[in-house]
């Protein structure tokens, strides 16, 4: 039986000291597409007002020049060439990877959780996917979006966090218990909703708060990116449910502000103020 989760824990989470010197932690997000290019803009919006670096690369060029772009207003973030992807990866403390990567090119493509053509996209997606998680599999990994929806259960990292929405939970594991599934991989589960499940292979809480203005699209990538920037610093459980507690504060936040009106954007932006404003 799943627990509810206490803010309490939230103390917890590491806080540097103000006074030292001390490594933030570094962090690579790996996604973005032609069709979503913004999503893992969000997540590194996040991720680095909290860490000491983002490494951002898409193996779509052109998001390379929204990236640019970007950085004339968010200077915060290193842009590197998809070939050097895995020289960054090793010196990173926590990896996301699937926010913006295309499980189809187009909509005409079959696609769904019973029928599902895997064109040139979805393959480049899961190639990309496969290899880098194989091949740093002891790496602080989030698995989001893209790459969740082309994952294969054998390729999942041991302590790895994966955040599904209940479609892409169902077309993963099916009709499998989030609690099971997360004790049979040995991964952590943020199973978002109007009340978010996260799982451990020990333990299952549950994270309430949030509303309607919530269910905007990029929300799940500013969960992402949030996730990714404790996972630096903190354990995969602690770290997921702050993480979901935070983002649903933030929106809550945002709520008594605006009430519906407002977007991933303004959710990103407001984190780091909910944080600041956290319990200890």
């Amino acid at each position: 039986m799943a627990e509810e989760f206490n803010p309490i824990e939230l103390k917890k989470l590491y806080r540097p000291d103000k006074d030292a010197a001390e490594h933030l932690g570094q962090v690579t997000i790996v996604g973005g597409s032609r069709l979503f290019h913004g999503a893992p803009i969000l997540s590194l919006k996040v991720a680095s007002r909290i860490v000491g670096m983002v490494f951002f690369s898409s193996p779509e060029a052109s998001v390379g020049k929204v990236a640019e772009e970007i950085k004339s207003k968010l200077s915060s973030f290193i842009w590197m060439p998809f070939e050097e992807i895995e020289e960054y990866l090793t010196k990173s403390d926590a990896i996301l990877i699937g926010p913006g990567l295309m499980r189809f090119r187009s909509e005409k493509v079959p696609h769904g959780e019973r029928s599902h053509v895997c064109d040139e996209a979805c393959q480049e997606t899961r190639e990309i996917t496969q290899r880098l998680l194989t091949k740093f599999p002891e790496k602080r990994w989030v698995i989001d979006a893209g790459s969740l929806q082309v994952l294969d259960t054998s390729w999942i990292p041991q302590g790895a966090i994966l955040t599904p929405n209940k479609e892409e939970y169902e077309i993963l594991f099916g009709e499998e218990k989030p609690e099971k599934a997360a004790k049979k991989y040995k991964c952590h589960l943020i199973l978002k909703g109007p009340v978010d499940i996260v799982c451990s292979p020990e333990r299952s809480v549950e994270i309430k708060g949030g509303n309607i203005g919530m269910a905007k699209g990029g929300t799940g990538d500013v969960l992402a990116g949030l996730t990714v920037a404790l996972y630096a610093k903190n354990d995969a459980l602690l770290s997921a449910c702050a993480a979901s507690y935070i983002t649903k504060a933030s929106g809550d936040e945002l709520y008594r502000r605006a009430g519906v009106n407002f977007n991933a954007d303004d959710l990103a932006e407001i984190v780091p103020q909910v944080i600041k404003n956290l319990p200890g």
